[in-house]
């Protein structure tokens, strides 16, 4: 670990990015839901066309809240947006949904290699190849990934519905390492929760827990872990949710402990019994921190 760690070292080490043109949004379709209207809509990026969900409640009196909700990985890579929207998948992790009826606007991208973004005539898993054909020439997927959440981020901001002073963060798993860097990489969001994602970089070589396409960056874990950037995004709340039984949340402990140590006092570290979940007493706690660290009082069950 090194304390000389600075946005500017992090944008060196993740590497470059191609300079973004306009978006070019298009709405492509809009369906009345309970409580909320979801929109599907696609805009522009380096690597495509970006697709996501938005979903915007009813009968808004003023600006709302934005949260971007990642979605989860478990090797489906025909899921993406509509999981967390609730169409499709795991019913506990509809929680772009759920948010959406608690009165927070949510936008919901498909990552690359997921549901729209999955470019197999097969449906496999093309991140390795998304990952090495930047290696190759000195950039990351990370980057890459990071970038299109913040070009989500500029699409949602702009909507009349959208307060931009209050932009939070929520993934389960893949979406939980997600919900780590990202404020480090846009600091336009002011609240993150991470569940079931946390695992550190020291834990990864373990075999049965490896390494992530999109997380692998050149020379990072020699110096470096995720403590060092959850710490670099000092203007955001944490919140790092994690399970005693769980290989993805593995090294929670330690993450907790060092972030103490070190004196960072955004972050909090909570590590309850289970696995691999995201149960709704859980995501109902995840939503009351949003709310509050956002100003928002949520609304329902």
């Amino acid at each position: 670990m090194t304390d000389r760690f600075t946005h500017e070292s992090l944008r060196q080490i993740l590497g470059p990015v191609d300079e973004p043109g306009p978006l070019r949004p298009t709405v492509e379709d809009e369906v009345a839901c309970d409580g909320y209207v979801r929109r599907l809509v696609s805009y522009d990026v380096p690597a495509g066309r970006a697709s996501a969900f938005v979903c915007v409640p009813d009968a808004l009196a003023s600006p709302a809240p934005l949260v971007f909700c990642h979605h989860q990985h478990a090797g489906q890579f025909d899921l993406g947006k509509s999981e967390v929207c609730g169409l499709r998948g795991d019913p506990d992790q509809a929680y772009a949904a759920e948010l959406a009826q608690r009165g927070f606007v949510t936008i919901a991208p498909d990552a690359i290699g997921f549901e729209d973004r999955n470019w197999a005539d097969d449906g496999r898993n093309v991140t390795w190849f998304e990952l090495s054909s930047r290696l190759v020439v000195g950039r990351t997927l990370l980057a890459t990934c990071l970038q299109e959440i913040s070009l989500a981020l500029d699409y949602a901001t702009a909507l009349p519905e959208v307060d931009p002073d209050r932009i939070g963060f929520i993934g389960h798993s893949y979406g939980g390492r997600a919900a780590l860097w990202a404020p480090a990489w846009d600091r336009r969001i002011r609240a993150s929760v991470s569940n079931c994602g946390c695992v550190p970089y020291r834990e990864s070589f373990a075999r049965d827990v490896g390494f992530q396409a999109e997380f692998v960056v050149p020379g990072f874990a020699s110096a470096h872990d995720v403590e060092d950037v959850v710490a670099l995004a000092d203007q955001c709340e944490y919140l790092i949710l994690a399970t005693d039984d769980d290989r993805w949340s593995r090294g929670a402990e330690s993450i907790r402990d060092r972030l103490a140590r070190r004196g960072t006092r955004h972050a909090r570290v909570e590590i309850r019994p289970g696995r691999h979940d995201f149960p709704r007493t859980v995501r109902a706690a995840a939503y009351d921190f949003l709310a509050d660290r956002l100003r928002e009082t949520a609304r329902g069950g």
